[in-house]
């Protein structure tokens, strides 16, 4: 089995569920009320985080996020940070997880969509 049924994309409030696997924080900024020992983190990458100013142009508009996309992709082509989850993705289930609120246009399921390309 290659790595596409091997991610997922979740918020980081909801619960983890039995087949979630390893969670990922993939936000620069940590999420507000949220402990940094709580389960429902895992291990936090923020190096993967879009840049600060690519966040702050995008802001969640659904009308910037093929462009918001094609530039983060950009921002990650040499991160050695998303080799080390591809690799941990090898290794079993990942959950991408983000504070965000509308997950389907968020930076994780991006980073998901890429991870599962390569």
């Amino acid at each position: 089995m290659g790595a596409k049924g091997r991610i997922r994309v979740a918020r980081v409030y909801d619960e983890p569920g039995p087949d979630d696997g390893q969670r990922v924080l993939v936000d620069r900024v940590w999420p507000r009320g949220i402990r940094k020992e709580d389960p429902r983190v895992g291990t936090w990458c923020k190096e993967v985080a879009p840049s600060k100013e690519l966040r702050q142009w995008y802001q969640h508009d659904p009308q910037k996020f093929d462009e918001f996309a094609a530039r983060y992709a950009d921002e990650l082509h040499d991160c050695p940070a998303l080799a080390e989850l591809r690799k941990l993705a090898k290794g079993g289930v990942v959950t991408l997880v983000t504070a965000t609120r509308a997950v389907d246009i968020s930076q994780a399921a991006v980073l998901a969509k890429l991870l599962k390309r390569r």
